[in-house]
């Protein structure tokens, strides 16, 4: 664990002077529309996080909706009930259907009419992951790897640029026995070092726990601190005193194992982890960190980006 930022920056730049030229507002605190420059450096980031793919790893790319099934079994119901967002439409006769316009027409609130859908926006790019290996039964002995990317939805409107609620996640996911998930998270938490030196940003990485919900969640983040089981890659977006987490490190154990009888080689219960990027908070970081004009980025962030 790290304590302290490496490599620190003289100065981090206000977002908010800058906010106009990466993200437009959409009326609704958390969704932007995304400007070319912003784009750019999000290509770049995509391809260089693909130069870290190891051998036989798979690639998937998930839509921003999943199963609201899968999400309830394997429990981001009941640990995040606070973030999940469900789709939901209008359905039944031709002539229901039209009173729920008419009440809109007529200045009325039309949404009583809506029922939920079987389908919930993705929380996290991994979770489909999960009941995909289950449904192809025992696993090789090395496990598998995967490379997976999706745009994610997580109600917590916000004004701050660094805390959206509809953004782009990319992750590696490992599947097997506890030591193969254990060397490759150590083996990523290294990586990213050198991954964001070449970025030219100032990070540390440090203990973290995930905002579960409610009084019983304080306990569950209280026991995933203590057991070390999640990690982030900390950029000082704002200020050293809180910065913003822009990677992780996570060991979920035998959770979604258990949840879809995920099995080793060997018959054991499978382990999963997963390392995690934020890719817009990513962005925002190498932009509060060296300002618009590309040219006066660090050449080895323009080299690692193909700016």
């Amino acid at each position: 664990m790290n304590v302290a930022f490496k490599q620190p920056i003289e100065t981090t730049r206000k977002l908010d002077s800058i906010a106009e030229a990466l993200l437009l507002p959409s009326g609704i605190d958390g969704v932007y529309a995304r400007t070319a420059s912003f784009e750019r450096v999000i290509d770049g980031l995509t391809d260089l996080i693909a130069q870290y793919r190891e051998p036989n790893t798979e690639v998937l790319r998930f839509p921003p909706v999943m199963s609201r099934r899968q999400v309830e079994k394997s429990g981001y119901l009941n640990s995040f009930p606070h973030f999940l967002g469900c789709v939901s439409c209008l359905s039944g006769s031709e002539a229901e259907i039209h009173s729920a316009v008419d009440c809109h027409e007529a200045g009325e609130d039309w949404t009583p009419s809506l029922s939920a859908a079987d389908l919930v926006l993705s929380p996290a790019a991994c979770y489909p992951v999960y009941p995909l290996v289950a449904s192809r039964g025992q696993m090789p002995a090395d496990g598998l790897l995967f490379d997976v990317a999706c745009d994610c939805f997580r109600r917590e409107p916000s004004k701050m640029l660094d805390r959206l609620q509809s953004f782009r996640m990319r992750e590696y996911v490992r599947v097997g026995t506890p030591r193969q998930i254990d060397e490759f998270r150590r083996r990523w938490m290294k990586l990213a070092e050198g991954f964001a030196a070449r970025l030219g940003l100032s990070w540390r990485i440090d203990h973290a726990s995930d905002p579960f919900f409610g009084r019983g969640g304080k306990l569950m983040a209280v026991s995933q601190v203590e057991q070390a089981l999640k990690f982030e890659l900390l950029i000082p977006v704002h200020s050293t005193e809180q910065p913003t987490a822009c990677m992780s490190f996570n060991y979920h154990r035998d959770h979604f194992g258990t949840t879809w009888n995920i099995r080793t080689a060997t018959g054991e219960i499978a382990h999963t982890g997963c390392v995690a990027f934020g890719l817009d908070r990513l962005a925002l970081a190498l932009f509060a960190s060296h300002g618009l004009d590309f040219a006066a980025w660090p050449a080895t962030a323009r080299k690692a980006l193909s700016l």
